[in-house]
């Protein structure tokens, strides 16, 4: 999957005139803010989370931790995140590119209000030297999440 479904997804959603490739490595929020001079907290994360056995994805602002106690209020489970190993297999994306476009079928995705801080973010856009500029609402639009949560602290 990976870049090539990203792209599939963007193109579908009618942002796919917004990817941004670099030659720079984008694989963490420090690299990608650096890459797009931009601050770390526009980088729109995607966090890929276990729950019951299930993939499960959140995207919050890229300097965002995750609140435990938020978290399992939210989903009723503890925040245990995907050994990296297994996350490509499970979301459909390797770790340093994991996005919430061309994800496997079936794999929910939620925003995390850290993210109404920033408008544009920059998620990345399934492989790690990929970005993509989006509006919030846009961004809704491109990746149709679940809903919106509150499971990060500053």
């Amino acid at each position: 999957m990976s870049r090539t479904a990203a792209e599939n997804a963007l193109k579908e959603a009618g942002f796919l005139d917004r990817l941004i490739v670099m030659e720079a490595n984008t694989a963490t929020v420090q690299l990608a803010a650096e890459a797009l001079g931009v601050e770390p907290g526009r980088i729109a994360k995607t966090l890929s989370f276990i729950v019951r056995d299930q993939p499960l994805l959140v995207v919050a602002e890229g300097t965002a931790r995750i609140d435990n106690a938020k978290f399992k209020q939210s989903f009723g489970a503890k925040a245990k995140m995907i050994p990296p190993e297994q996350v490509e297999a499970l979301v459909g994306h390797a770790p340093g590119g994991v996005c919430p476009f061309g994800r496997r079928e079936g794999v929910p995705v939620y925003l995390d209000v850290s993210l109404r801080h920033f408008d544009p973010v920059y998620p990345a856009a399934g492989d790690d030297h990929t970005a993509v500029r989006l509006a919030l609402s846009e961004l809704e639009a491109a990746m149709q999440p679940v809903g919106w949560v509150d499971v990060t602290k500053e």
